[in-house]
């Protein structure tokens, strides 16, 4: 019985290390992040990321519809996301960086924008920066963001 105990404990003690560890490893910014050849960057992989951009269409585990909307809209949209709990990170006009974090073990995500006035569309990424799986954050996130506007 202190066998199984003590390997119950052990696991339960590595698993929490684990999650530590995720957490510090969520903090470290991604090198990546911008804008590339003028449009969000793709989404790797794994299924925990959110894009409207053109190279996505025809991806169903990765597309997002992008926000359709003028100047007006882009300026609400900050607000928006920061009621949602987002801190900007980057502003440069028609570039927006934002991170969200977990409330228990502060894992980061990434969400970025891209206003294309001439299409009058709002262009988002939304990314976890660790983990293969997000179980459905960056959906929900984009979701309530579309619905506040």
């Amino acid at each position: 019985m202190k066998t199984v105990l003590f390997v119950v404990t052990a696991l339960v003690a590595l698993g929490l290390v684990a999650y530590i560890v995720m957490a510090v490893m969520s903090q470290k910014m991604p090198d990546d992040l911008g804008l590339q050849q003028g449009q969000l960057r793709p989404c790797p992989e794994s299924p925990n990321c959110l894009c409207s951009e053109a190279h996505t269409q025809g991806d169903d585990v990765h597309f997002t519809a992008p926000i359709a909307g003028d100047k007006a809209m882009w300026d609400k949209l900050q607000s928006v996301i920061q009621a949602q709990g987002g801190e900007v990170v980057t502003d440069n006009g028609d570039y927006r960086h934002y991170t969200f974090s977990t409330p228990v073990m502060h894992y980061v995500d990434d969400v970025e924008l891209r206003f294309d006035e001439a299409s009058h569309l709002i262009h988002i990424r939304s990314a976890s920066r660790i983990g293969r799986k997000d179980f459905g954050v960056n959906q929900a996130r984009m979701d309530n963001i579309k619905q506040a506007l």
